[in-house]
């Protein structure tokens, strides 16, 4: 498990849901942000896909060698997935793209599928992954906090986020086991999403300003405007992770 304290390297957590192909320039800007991420998801097709994809181990390299942790997005869907699936995509992930952990979605947020998860987080240790993130999206069960190195307890809009209510057992952790991922942010919110997350006792975020059906298809904000936004030309200005297709 991630012990207590600060996270290590930085606190955003980006889930960037583009292929490299289609923006580039995103990707090679998180590679220059490295000291700030906490680490990037990797999600070739809802998953690693059914063969490597060069353009994601090019990604995957890079980032590596810039410092960044990786984690391999799993669909677990709300643990009605198998697990012989579940642990075919971890290795897949490990061995076609290199990653650290694992990031598990689709994960339910009442208490009668703890076992089940607990599980897959064995299997992914087992597997070689140094990290688990659950992805609830919301505040689950208090189980979940024991099982996961890192839980998403909020997914959704800026708006949502601001009226968004935190249950007093989560002050029984360390902030660097929780996550917010905030999306619909507009100009100059990262700052407060930044600032909420921390006074609600949450050490990792990600603000950025996608909206629609896949808000992730776009970097964070840093510093008022996405990594790399006057070089590389990606836009200033103004659902979730779960089932997301790219």
């Amino acid at each position: 498990m991630i012990p207590p304290g600060p996270p290590p390297g930085g606190r955003l957590l980006v889930p960037l849901y583009v292929h490299p192909a289609a923006d580039p320039a995103a990707w090679a800007a998180l590679a220059e942000a490295a000291p700030r991420l906490r680490g990037v998801v990797l999600n070739t097709a809802d998953g690693p896909g059914q063969r490597p994809d060069p353009a994601f181990c090019a990604v995957a390299e890079r980032l590596r060698g810039a410092g960044v942790p990786l984690l391999g997005y799993v669909d677990t869907g709300y643990g009605r997935r198998a697990p012989r699936a579940v642990v075919g995509d971890i290795r897949r992930h490990r061995r076609w793209y290199g990653v650290d952990g694992v990031f598990l979605d689709q994960v339910p947020a009442h208490a009668a599928p703890l076992p089940h998860y607990r599980r897959l987080v064995l299997l992914a240790k087992a597997l070689g992954a140094g990290t688990a993130v659950l992805n609830p999206g919301t505040h689950p069960d208090p189980g979940y906090a024991r099982i996961a190195d890192l839980l998403v307890t909020f997914e959704g809009t800026r708006e949502a986020y601001r009226q968004a209510a935190v249950p007093t057992w989560t002050a029984d952790h360390p902030p660097s086991r929780f996550c917010h991922l905030v999306y619909a942010v507009p100009p100059g919110g990262a700052a407060e999403v930044a600032r909420t997350a921390e006074g609600r006792g949450a050490g990792v975020h990600c603000a950025v300003p996608g909206e629609g059906t896949n808000p992730w298809r776009e970097a964070p904000w840093l510093d008022g405007s996405p990594p790399g936004a006057a070089a590389s030309g990606l836009r200033v200005g103004g659902p979730s992770l779960q089932g997301r297709t790219q």
